[in-house]
């Protein structure tokens, strides 16, 4: 990106908050306000000047006259304090409403993104990436607002001033400016090119610390926390070795432009003084070009401050943008005025995602309730897992996919939830083309319980009730029941206001899966998908959940994996899947005596040799 690209960027953020126009015209009056003020005081003490002078030779207009002068700066002093405060307090206030804005947008657009990218993410890259590139860039505009106008407003003036006295003197105040810009801008390309590879350390080192706390058990159960140590290290060596030559590189350079502004400035100070020696200016008059210089001296030596922090926020900015611009899911339900709703605090996304959610699906009449022609997909630019896969099943009917590892059974149930787009083909729901469809309405048809089931911090109520958040007590326990949650709950200290944890780590995994159920019981969706939901479980908690589910299933379309014969014997079709094709499809009994891949799974669990056992547990891990 070229430096207008990251330029363009800072400006894409205001434009993305210019409903804040608000702050912005009271921190330009107040800007003003600050800059008159600062300019008056000069005038003022100028002023004092020649009449202390008057007075020590015995001709000025008394004591009070002083007195006045004095008073006079201190209201300027205090307005100015009052204004830049006033200032102050305004950019505060429009930093925080942008950061809302810019992080809600950010999470609307994650919320908005299909599996694939986040396939090849970081959970930490993503959540770095929100706190680093969004706190960079507000921090910048903040303290861009609350000094940077009063600086240029009092630049401006000043240079007018100093112009009415002498254009020498202003014309070299102003040939200032773009020989620090031309210095500045040798300056920016490389030390930006540094600050981007300095963000990409740290976001794979917060990436990194994400991943291991979240699976600190694996960590210390394999006794690796020296070498997550050590490799977090060493991003963070990198990353000062970075900033060593990146800062070495900003301060020579700060060096040859800061000597080219004390070049200047001794001209300046030069003229000054020998016209002021040669009767050309009062003394008063000298001491106000002193002070005027020195006003226009202090936002050149603040510009290095400036350029580095909007630097930061340019290099910040780009990676949001970068991910910004990703191309959400096709049909997705939540939009960036979602999330700038959200963001002023309105309901109107929120109803929106409703109104959506409940709207009914488009149903053919006579139409199979899931149907799979000739599908084919493959996983980014890699080789295709599933083949040609064509199937129906009809409204209420049961079915369970087998296969071994790879086979493509999980693939086929995120093809079915809209995770991704087949590469051929076309699934239908009811006769309507999935990818046609909003994506809210087709998961509003689907209950679908993982196999590692995938819990929230909070209680154990707000799990159950995730995909009905308007559910009744009543309900939440009615299904608890059904899924055998309520009895663990009801043992305690705050039932089903209990908190869980992050991802549930204070509940065992079966007592997990039992919540997952529940959810997908209380949802109550025409479509269920089971993926291992009973795997987690003991034998005696399994037979209790196997009857909540049974009753689930009844008149619901089911599409379980599964390789339990507890769990897939009782179904109305067995799909077979052989490296991503479908192999065989039939009953549980026609397919026991077929001699293909359902028959031998028959056989390995019948059989107690551990050459068997060990080939069954490929049929176990999921495909």
């Amino acid at each position: 990106m070229t430096d207008l690209g990251h330029v363009r960027s800072l400006g894409r953020i205001v434009a993305a908050a210019r409903e804040l126009w608000p702050y912005y015209l009271g921190i330009t009056l107040a800007a003003v306000v600050v800059a008159g003020t600062s300019l008056l005081t000069p005038f003022i003490i100028s002023a004092a000047t020649d009449e202390v002078v008057a007075q020590a030779q015995g001709h000025g207009r008394g004591l009070q006259t002083l007195v006045w002068l004095a008073v006079g700066v201190l209201a300027a002093e205090l307005c100015n304090s009052v204004f830049t405060n006033v200032g102050g307090y305004l950019g505060d206030c429009m930093a925080v409403r942008l950061r809302s804005i810019l992080s809600s947008r950010y999470f609307a657009k994650m919320l908005s993104l299909p599996q694939r990218y986040f396939d090849s993410q970081l959970t930490g890259t993503v959540i770095n990436r929100l706190q680093r590139s969004i706190t960079e860039t507000t921090q910048f505009l903040q303290m861009f607002s609350n000094g940077f106008f009063p600086m240029v407003i009092t630049l401006v003036a000043t240079l007018v001033i100093t112009a009415s006295y002498s254009w020498v003197i202003s014309l070299l105040l102003v040939i200032i400016y773009p020989v620090f810009a031309w210095l500045t801008a040798l300056t920016s390309k490389r030390w930006l090119k540094l600050e981007q590879e300095k963000n990409h350390q740290l976001d794979i080192a917060g990436g990194r610390f994400a991943e291991a706390i979240g699976q600190i058990r694996v960590v210390k159960s394999f006794v690796q926390e020296l070498r997550e140590l050590r490799g977090f290290n060493d991003r963070y060596v990198t990353t000062t070795q970075l900033t060593s030559t990146q800062s070495r590189w900003w301060h020579t350079m700060d060096v040859a432009r800061r000597a080219a502004l004390n070049v200047v400035f001794f001209g300046i100070y030069l003229i000054i003084f020998l016209d002021t020696a040669q009767g050309r200016y009062s003394i008063g008059v000298m001491v106000l070009l002193i002070q005027l210089v020195g006003m226009a001296k202090q936002p050149v030596q603040s510009m290095s401050f400036y350029v580095d922090a909007s630097q930061r926020a340019i290099a910040g900015s780009r990676s949001y943008f970068e991910a910004m611009e990703e191309t959400p899911e096709p049909h997705t339900s939540i939009t960036m005025d979602d999330a700038l709703s959200f963001a002023r605090d309105e309901r109107r996304g929120e109803v929106a995602l409703r109104d959506e959610a409940s709207r009914p699906w488009p149903v053919v009449p006579g139409a199979p309730m899931i149907a799979l022609d000739h599908v084919d997909f493959g996983y980014g630019d890699d080789e295709d897992v599933l083949h040609g896969i064509t199937f129906d099943v009809a409204e209420g009917e049961h079915i369970a996919l087998v296969g071994e590892s790879g086979g493509g059974k999980t693939t086929l149930v995120n093809l079915l939830l809209g995770l991704y787009r087949p590469r051929g083909g076309t699934i239908a729901i009811q006769g309507t083309d999935i990818m046609t469809t909003p994506t809210t309405a087709l998961r509003q048809e689907t209950g679908v319980v993982f196999q590692d089931a995938a819990l929230f911090s909070g209680t154990i109520r707000e799990n159950i009730a995730y995909g009905r958040p308007d559910a009744t007590d009543e309900q939440i326990e009615a299904v608890a029941r059904r899924a055998n949650v309520h009895q663990f709950v009801d043992k305690l200290a705050d039932g089903y206001d209990t908190e869980i944890g992050e991802r549930g780590i204070k509940l065992s995994g079966g007592q997990r899966q039992r919540i997952a159920v529940a959810r997908a019981m209380l949802k109550d969706a025409p479509i269920l998908v089971l993926d291992e939901a009973t795997s987690a479980l003991d034998s005696r908690s399994e037979r209790l959940v196997q009857a909540g589910l049974r009753d689930l299933m009844n008149e619901r379309t089911s599409v379980i994996i599964a390789h339990r014969l507890s769990t897939i014997s009782s179904v109305d079709r067995i799909i077979t899947l052989r490296d991503g094709r479908v192999d065989e499809i039939g009953s549980p009994a026609e397919l026991a005596t077929s001699g293909g891949i359902y028959a031998e799974l028959l056989a390995l669990q019948a059989s107690a040799s551990k050459a068997d056992r060990k080939r069954l547990k490929e049929f176990e891990i999921r495909g």
